[in-house]
C-alpha cells in the first residue's frame, strides 16, 4: 500500500471525543479524500462500529482507491491475552467486514493487546490463517510500548506497527525505527497531536465534555493513560507547548509543525491525526506539503522534550 504521509484517524468520528455529528464526520471523510488521503485508520470499538459504518458508506460512494485499517481485540470482556483466539478474532473480522461493506480487510491490527499476546505465537498463526482464507490482506499491531513493537516484528508476517509518536514521545526513534526500517515494516504514527495538546489551542482553563476521554481518562481511569495527552501531565504539557510555539517556522502553525516533524523521520509511513470537521482535515493536510524543518528547529524541539517531557514518559513507554 502506498499511502498519504498525512492520513486520517477515525477515532474521533466514532466516540470518546465529545459530541459527534455524522454529517460533519462524513463531510470530513470526503474532504480528506478530496485532498489526497487514501488511508483511513479505525477500530471496531470506535462508537461500537459507528466509525466503521461511516467509512463503509464512503467506500461505496467514492471511486478513489482508499485503504482502510481497522483494529480488533478491545471488544473482549475481560480484555485478556487468553481471549485472542482464532474464533474470537474471526468473529471480530466478520463484524468489521460487515460494517465496512467489504469482503476482505486491507489491514487488521491487534488493538493494544495485553503484553502477553506478543509472546503467544498461536495468535499470529491465527492471523496467518485468516490471511490464507482471504479475510485479511495484511495484518499488524497497535502497541502501547516500544518493547511490544520490537517483539511484534519478530513475527515475519507483521506488516505494520501503529505506535504513539509525536513531539512528546521520542523513544521509538532509538531502537524501534531502525529495526522497522531495516525489516520493511510500516510504521503508523498514532496520537500525532497528543490528543490535541500539540495544536496549541488548549489552556489551563480548557474543559472537556463528560464523554471525552480527555476528561474521564486524564489519569488512566478508563484505559492506558498514555492514550490521553500521550501520558503527559497536562500542566507540564501546556508549559512545553508555550515553548514550542516560539519555535514554529514562518508559514505554518503548531499543528502543522507537529505533523511535519513526524514526516522528518523516514521510518514513519504516515501519521493519522483525527478529525471531526472539514476545517480540521484541511489544516492537517497542509502539513504534508510543507518544506522540511531545519536542523536548528529539530534540535530546539528536542530540547523542549528533554526539559519538560522526557522524565515523565520516556522510560515508561
Amino acid at each position: 500500500m502506498k499511502v498519504s504521509v498525512v492520513s486520517f484517524g477515525a477515532w474521533p468520528i466514532g466516540s470518546d471525543w465529545g459530541q459527534v455529528d455524522d454529517k460533519e464526520s462524513y463531510a470530513a471523510l470526503n474532504r480528506a479524500v478530496d485532498l489526497g488521503v487514501n488511508f483511513i485508520d479505525t477500530a471496531d470499538v470506535y462508537g461500537d462500529g459507528r466509525s466503521e459504518k461511516l467509512i463503509g458508506k464512503l467506500l461505496k460512494e467514492r471511486k478513489e482507491e482508499v485503504f482502510v485499517a481497522t483494529k480488533a481485540g478491545q471488544r473482549l470482556n475481560p480484555h485478556v491475552a487468553e481471549g485472542y483466539t482464532l474464533e474470537n478474532i474471526e468473529a471480530f473480522v466478520d463484524r468489521s467486514m460487515k460494517n465496512l461493506q467489504v469482503d476482505c480487510l486491507d489491514l487488521l491490527q491487534l488493538h493494544c493487546p495485553p503484553t502477553a499476546v506478543y509472546y503467544r505465537p498461536e495468535v499470529f498463526s491465527a492471523l496467518d490463517h485468516l490471511q490464507s482464507r482471504g479475510k485479511i490482506r495484511n495484518y499488524g499491531v497497535s502497541v502501547e510500548k516500544v518493547s511490544e513493537a520490537l517483539k511484534s516484528i519478530e513475527y515475519p508476517n507483521v506488516q505494520s506497527v501503529q505506535i504513539i509518536f509525536n513531539m512528546f514521545r521520542l523513544r521509538p526513534t532509538e531502537e524501534f525505527f531502525p529495526k522497522a526500517k531495516k525489516q520493511g515494516v510500516g510504521t503508523i504514527a498514532r496520537v500525532p497531536l497528543a490528543s490535541g495538546l500539540l495544536t496549541g489551542k488548549m489552556t489551563s482553563s480548557t474543559t472537556f465534555p463528560a464523554d471525552d476521554h480527555r476528561n474521564y481518562n486524564l489519569h488512566g481511569e478508563a484505559f492506558d493513560r498514555g492514550e490521553t495527552f500521550s501520558g503527559v501531565d497536562l500542566d507540564k504539557g501546556l508549559a512545553a507547548v508555550e515553548e514550542l510555539k516560539r519555535i514554529v517556522p514562518d508559514g505554518m502553525d503548531l499543528t502543522q509543525m507537529a505533523l511535519r516533524w513526524i514526516v522528518m523521520f523516514d521510518a514513519v509511513t504516515c501519521s493519522i491525526p483525527g478529525a471531526k470537521q472539514v476545517h480540521q482535515v484541511e489544516d492537517n493536510m497542509k502539513a504534508g506539503g510543507l518544506p522540511p524543518l531545519e536542523d536548528t528547529t529539530m534540535s530546539r524541539i528536542r530540547a523542549v522534550y528533554d526539559r519538560w517531557i522526557k522524565e515523565q514518559v520516556h522510560d515508561k513507554y
